[in-house]
């Protein structure tokens, strides 16, 4: 097969291929098990493959990227105008290979193991802080219905919550 531009649609377990050849007449249009993606690309001479940016794309990218394809990530957003019918897997994959043939759209790049490593951890952090803004807020909430009024501000909380109980009477 004359494969040049691939759209691949991300899932969790069965990815949807659109493949077109240098004139943009469709070659492929399949449907593979998370298990043989890889080994199905390892076949293919060097091509163009597009993904939606999102959940394992990033891992796919690196991968495919690795077998000596060329990786183009595109926001979802940018994937949209291009769908033709109703939304299935595999327009979603022919919406991918057209979106990425465009001459100015733009793409996400691909993020490094380490690049991500340091996304989920800001993005692990940044849980825990609201998580704890929100417990803050309901404390100073219910502390609030028995007349005790706390200023804003989590780094004292607990010792004026305890010190303001703990001068209650009941």
């Amino acid at each position: 097969m004359n494969i040049a531009t691939v759209g691949l649609d991300l899932a969790k377990n069965v990815l949807q291929l659109h493949g077109v050849d240098r004139q943009g007449h469709m070659v492929v249009r399949k449907q593979l098990r998370r298990t043989d993606v890889l080994r199905y690309f390892a076949t293919l001479d060097p091509c163009v493959i597009g993904m939606e940016a999102c959940g394992s794309s990033h891992y796919w990218g690196r991968e495919l990227a690795k077998l000596g394809h060329t990786v183009r990530l595109v926001a979802p957003q940018f994937v949209r105008p291009y769908v033709k019918s109703n939304k299935t897997d595999a327009a979603d994959a022919e919406a991918i290979c057209e979106a990425i043939q465009r001459p100015n759209m733009r793409f996400v790049p691909v993020k490094t193991q380490a690049q991500q490593t340091m996304l989920s951890l800001h993005r692990a952090r940044a849980g825990l802080v609201k998580s704890r803004t929100a417990l803050a807020n309901q404390i100073r909430g219910l502390l609030g219905e028995f007349g005790i009024v706390l200023p804003q501000g989590i780094r004292l909380l607990g010792q004026r919550a305890m010190a303001a109980l703990s001068n209650r009477d009941s």
